[in-house]
């Protein structure tokens, strides 16, 4: 677990805000959403354009991060919780790699969750469990009483800092967990772009000119406000970020994993066991179909997760990476809708791919990649801090199967035949 202090918190907030290597960039926001919606009005769905156009409608404060040549675009909310909702790595024109939920903004607010989408979302958990954030104490761990805390599902949160590349967002929550514990916190949220020489340095990679990309790192802490310690009695909250994307019929899943570790590999039975012919092993990369016609979801535990995973979208020639903070010894909260289990026996990596409920009805498709931090044993004052980053590649196929290779460990036609042809 990463405890710092205040200051140090506060500092390194500031150093990822100040250093980018792009240079100056410029960030549109409600002010110039006038000429925006002019321009965006003729994109077609699935573009950027057509997602600036639409978000900018729900949010009047919506803020836009650019590169100097507004070619690396990404969006960030402060009326949805500080969501990433989507990004671009060719302006208006792109792709949105985000899943946005549209139909979620109108009609009456959920009681459970609002589900708006999100490339890149924070909540906290667990959401099961004795330590659960999402079931009141004594309540039956059913849907009917599974209701997301208000400060991650519709209240706003506050921009603190901003400038051109950066912006950190902050929200104080009060919060009741299953075991009875208040817990009084203060949870910090910084994105901040990416640039090209930035992601050659993370990922040990080097662009090359037939690559379009775009990045951003998030920087994510929740501080101890109250006066009681939190402990493995009281219970304790973790930092979980969740990635939503728009699935394929050519999309799948890369989990690489340390094939040295004891246990199982993968917890694959979230929602029912997975079914055999929708998720593959292979030389340490665990392969997920994520076409969204199928609801399963699986999870990686800490002695076995590695620092990075992703996606290939066959179909749309998008490669999707993600890079997290883990923990090998950290204690993990199990979040299973079930109090019978360890409560620090979780995973420290999870993906999801959507599918149809019994009665058929759908909430995407959409896939998700996630992360989360160990559990957050925090004394008055301390911070639990977990950095988490998103990465998507387009363009030259031979480019993109190098840095699958460099950082998943296998090439983009291995992925697209995991399953075969």
């Amino acid at each position: 677990m990463k405890l710092k202090n205040l200051l140090t918190v506060i500092a390194a907030v500031a150093v990822l805000m100040s250093c980018n290597d792009e240079g100056k960039r410029s960030s549109g926001t409600a002010s110039d959403s006038t000429k925006t919606n002019t321009d965006m009005n003729n994109h077609a769905q699935g573009s950027f354009g057509y997602d600036v156009n639409f978000l900018q409608q729900q949010d009047s404060g919506l803020i836009i991060l650019k590169s100097a040549d507004q070619s690396s675009q990404v969006i960030v909310s402060p009326k949805y919780q500080a969501k990433v909702f989507t990004s671009s790595a060719d302006g208006n024109n792109g792709k949105s790699f985000g899943w946005v939920n549209y139909k979620a903004f109108s009609g009456p607010v959920d009681a459970h969750m609002n589900a708006y989408g999100g490339e890149d979302r924070l909540w906290l958990g667990p959401e099961g469990g004795v330590f659960s954030l999402y079931f009141k104490p004594g309540t039956k761990m059913e849907f009917a009483n599974w209701k997301t805390p208000a400060p991650i599902d519709t209240e706003a949160w506050t921009v603190e800092r901003s400038d051109t590349s950066a912006v950190t967002l902050g929200r104080d929550m009060n919060l009741l967990n299953y075991a009875g514990t208040q817990l009084q916190l203060k949870a910090l949220r910084t994105i901040a772009l990416i640039g090209r020489e930035g992601i050659n340095g993370d990922l040990g990679i080097s662009l090359v000119p037939g690559v379009k990309s775009v990045a951003f790192k998030t920087f994510n802490s929740i501080t101890n406000s109250g006066r009681n310690s939190w402990d493995e009695k009281t219970g304790a909250p973790c930092l979980w970020n969740l990635d939503m994307f728009t699935p394929s019929e050519g999309c799948t899943i890369v989990v690489p994993y340390n094939n040295n570790g004891s246990g199982k590999v993968a917890t694959t039975d979230y929602f029912g066991e997975i079914p055999k012919d929708r998720i593959h092993y292979a030389n340490g990369i665990l392969f997920f179909k994520a076409d969204g016609k199928s609801r399963g979801k699986l999870g990686i535990p800490p002695n076995r997760v590695k620092e990075a995973a992703g996606s290939y979208d066959a179909i749309g020639n998008v490669l999707t990476i993600i890079k997290y903070d883990i923990e090998p010894t950290g204690k993990y909260l199990n979040q299973e809708w079930r109090t019978d289990r360890a409560p620090f026996s979780g995973d420290a990596m999870n993906a999801y791919n959507d599918g149809p409920l019994a009665d058929g009805k759908q909430m995407g498709p959409f896939y998700e990649l996630e992360s989360v931090s160990p559990a957050g044993f925090l004394k008055p004052g301390q911070q639990l801090v977990h950095n988490h980053s998103v990465y998507h590649f387009t363009g030259d196929k031979a480019a993109l199967s190098a840095i699958a290779k460099k950082v998943l460990g296998v090439s983009v036609e291995e992925i697209a035949n995991a399953f075969g042809k």
